[in-house]
């Protein structure tokens, strides 16, 4: 079975929303407007892009990565990636073809059968919708976290405010920066 993993940029009170500043939202741009650089605190990023085997992630968040990502240095591997993207209205016209190959699945019964196909991890980027829908579906393994030293009060959230049993995590990575950014890689314990 694939190891499916949900990696975000995340405020200390758990929003996710923008984080690069590619909307409107009233503090997008947060991980690098208010936090000063420190490259070693990214470090995760390198790993998640070395480790992925396919990229993963909701119709919104393919849209806005989908025309910057296939050009960009930083995530030359990725490039060619097998990418899934969850929608029940995103159509084939709509893809790009400069990105590697593309799938669109329909359901989260799609991403369980894809999660017990052969390979290596399948990493989900932003995708709140999504993420709360796998969480939600007991289809995440893993969360790395990179968690800003910010209150961003109102936006999106990485975690879904569904009313279910707790949900118990093994912290096996963690590190904090000059920064105040703190990694976290939580597996989820089933």
């Amino acid at each position: 079975m694939r190891t499916l993993i949900s990696t975000a940029f995340v405020s200390l009170d758990g929003v996710v929303q923008d984080p690069g500043g590619q909307t409107d939202y009233r503090n997008g741009g947060w991980t690098f407007k208010n936090v000063d650089f420190v490259p070693e605190a990214y470090a995760l990023k390198g790993t998640e892009q070395a480790e992925s085997t396919a990229i993963l992630m909701g119709r919104k968040s393919y849209e806005l990565f989908s025309p910057v990502w296939p050009g960009m240095e930083e995530f030359a591997h990725y490039k060619d990636l097998p990418k899934y993207v969850v929608s029940t209205t995103l159509s084939d016209d709509k893809l790009v073809d400069n990105w590697g190959p593309t799938t669109i699945l329909r359901s989260l019964d799609d991403v369980a059968k894809l999660k017990e196909t052969e390979g290596g991890p399948i990493i989900v980027h932003g995708s709140v919708t999504l993420n709360h829908a796998l969480s939600d579906a007991g289809l995440i393994d893993r969360y790395n976290l990179l968690v800003f030293p910010l209150l961003l009060g109102a936006g999106e959230q990485l975690f879904s405010n569904t009313d279910k049993d707790a949900q118990k995590l093994k912290l096996v990575d963690s590190e904090v920066y000059s920064n105040g950014i703190q990694k976290n890689v939580f597996d989820v314990v089933r």
